[in-house]
C-alpha cells in the first residue's frame, strides 16, 4: 500500500487575518491530525514571523515544517534561521516558471532563472536543510524549460519537486498525464498544487496520485485541494488502488471543524450545515444534564470525544451558573475546551482590590501537582497586581507585553477569551 503524503498549506492562505495563536492552534490541530507536513508562507516580518516558527518548531516533532523562500532578497537566510530549531525542517523554493511569471516576478530571463534555482537549491543544501523546489505556474511554463528547471533541482539536491495547476487550465485526465510526464523528468518525489477555481482540485490530485504522485498540498477552506474530502476519498477508494493516507481518519471531521472555527472566529455561523431554526433556538441550563448537552453539541455538528464530552460538561456547568447558555456560547465552550493546552497550574481563588483611593492589590491561591501556593503583591492597577503575584508563586518574573479581552459572544454577560503577551529574556510568548 503506497502512502501518499499530506503537505498541508492552511496558514499560507492569501489575506488571512489569523492571530498568532489562532496559526499555533492550527498547526497543532494539523499535527493531532498526523498530517506529514505543515506548510508556512515566505518569511515578510522577520521579528513576527521567525518567532512563529520557531514557537510552533517548539511542539510540532512529527510533521515536517516547510516555509517557503526564494523570491525575497533575504528569504532563504529567514527560513533557514526560522527552522534552526524544528526537528524537521524544510525550505520550499517557490519560483514561477512561465515566461511571464520569470520576467514580471523575478525579473529574469530561463538562463538566469536555471541559475538561481541552482544557487537557491546549493544554498539551502549547504546548510544542511531538506529542500523542496515548487515549480509556480507549470502548467503555463514552456516543456523545455521545466524539464530543464526541474532537472537542475534535481541535480541541486532538491528531494520534493511540486508542480502548480495556477491557472486551473487542465482538465483531471489531462493534469494526471502531465503530472506523469514530470515523474520521468526526476528521481525525486513529484508534488501537485491543484487549483480549485473550476472545483476539479481534488479530482485532478486524485488522478495524479493514480498516475504515481507522491504529495498532495492540501489546506482547510482554501483554494486548493480540500483537505477533508481528499481525506475522505483516500478512506473510501484508496484501497481498491492501492493507497493511503497517515491522517487520522475518526479525528478528521472533528479536527477540520475545530480549524474552521477558527478561521471563522466564534461569532461565525457553522459554517458546514449553516444554523438552522432548531439550532438558533436552541436554550440551556444549568438544570440540563450531561446528554442532553452533547446532544446539543452534536446538533452543532461536532462528534465529540468522551474525553471531549467530559471537558465540555464541565465547562458548561460553570457558564450555566452564571447565564443560560444559546448556540453561541455552547460552540464558544466546545472551542475554547478544545484550544486549551494542558495547565500547570489550576486557579484556587484570588482576591483583588482596587479603587481610586487605595493602591491595588491582589492574592492568588494556585494548584500545582496537588500541592497550593499563594502569592500577594501590590501593582500598579489589579492587572499588573495579579500577574507579580503569579510571579512569585511560579517564581519568574515576565514583563507583561499586552493584555486583552476579547468578546466571543454578545450581550450584557458575553463570554470572552484573554490575550496575553509576556516577554522574558528580550523574547515575546
Amino acid at each position: 500500500m503506497k502512502n501518499i503524503i499530506i503537505a498541508d498549506a492552511t496558514l499560507c492562505k492569501k489575506n488571512s487575518h489569523f492571530t498568532f495563536k489562532e496559526k499555533i492552534e492550527i498547526a497543532r490541530q494539523l499535527e493531532n491530525l498526523n498530517v506529514d507536513v505543515i506548510e508556512l508562507p515566505e518569511i515578510s516580518n522577520a521579528k513576527a514571523d521567525i518567532l512563529l516558527v520557531k514557537t510552533i518548531s517548539s511542539f510540532i516533532k512529527n510533521s515536517v515544517i516547510s516555509v517557503a523562500a526564494g523570491i525575497g532578497a533575504d528569504s532563504i537566510n529567514n527560513a533557514l534561521l526560522a527552522l534552526a530549531s524544528a526537528k524537521k525542517p524544510c525550505v520550499r523554493i517557490e519560483l514561477p516558471c512561465s515566461p511571464v511569471g520569470m520576467e514580471y516576478t523575478c525579473r529574469k530571463k530561463p538562463e538566469k532563472m536555471l541559475e538561481y534555482i541552482k544557487s537557491c537549491i546549493t544554498t539551502v543544501k549547504d546548510a544542511g536543510v531538506k529542500v523542496e523546489f515548487c515549480a509556480l505556474d507549470a502548467t503555463r511554463a514552456e516543456e523545455d524549460f521545466l524539464k530543464a528547471a526541474i532537472q537542475v533541482a534535481t541535480e541541486s539536491g532538491a528531494t520534493i519537486i511540486s508542480v502548480c495547476d495556477t491557472a486551473a487550465n487542465m482538465l483531471p485526465d489531462d493534469f494526471a498525464a502531465f503530472a506523469s510526464k514530470i515523474k520521468s523528468y526526476t528521481t525525486a518525489e513529484v508534488a501537485v498544487v491543484c487549483n480549485n477555481n473550476n472545483g476539479l482540485a481534488v479530482a485532478q490530485a486524485s488522478l495524479a496520485v493514480k498516475a504515481g504522485v507522491s504529495m498532495v498540498k492540501t489546506s482547510v477552506d482554501g483554494d486548493t485541494v480540500d483537505l477533508e474530502i481528499f481525506a475522505k476519498m483516500v478512506k473510501n477508494c484508496g484501497f481498491d488502488y492501492g493507497f493511503a493516507t497517515k491522517i487520522k481518519s475518526t479525528e478528521l471531521s472533528r479536527i477540520i471543524k475545530q480549524i474552521r472555527w477558527i478561521n471563522n472566529k466564534a461569532e461565525s455561523t457553522i459554517t458546514t450545515s449553516g444554523i438552522t431554526t432548531e439550532t438558533e433556538n436552541l436554550h440551556l441550563d444549568k438544570n440540563d444534564n450531561k446528554m442532553a448537552v452533547i446532544a446539543a453539541a452534536n446538533k452543532l455538528g461536532y462528534d465529540l470525544s468522551e474525553d471531549d464530552e467530559t471537558k465540555v460538561y464541565e465547562e458548561f456547568l460553570r457558564v450555566a451558573e452564571k447565564k443560560n447558555v444559546g448556540y453561541r456560547e455552547l460552540e464558544a465552550i466546545i472551542a475554547s475546551v478544545a484550544l486549551q493546552v494542558p495547565a500547570a497550574y489550576k486557579l484556587i481563588s484570588y482576591v483583588i482590590n482596587n479603587g481610586n483611593i487605595i493602591t491595588s492589590s491582589a492574592q492568588i491561591t494556585l494548584e500545582k501537582e496537588g500541592k497550593s501556593e499563594s502569592g500577594v503583591s501590590i501593582g500598579d492597577g489589579p492587572i499588573d497586581a495579579a500577574f507579580r503575584a503569579i510571579d512569585q508563586i511560579v517564581g519568574h518574573h515576565y514583563e507583561l507585553d499586552d493584555f486583552q479581552i476579547q468578546s466571543v459572544t454578545e450581550g450584557k454577560e458575553a463570554m470572552g477569551s484573554a490575550l496575553v503577551r509576556l516577554r522574558a529574556g528580550g523574547r515575546l510568548y
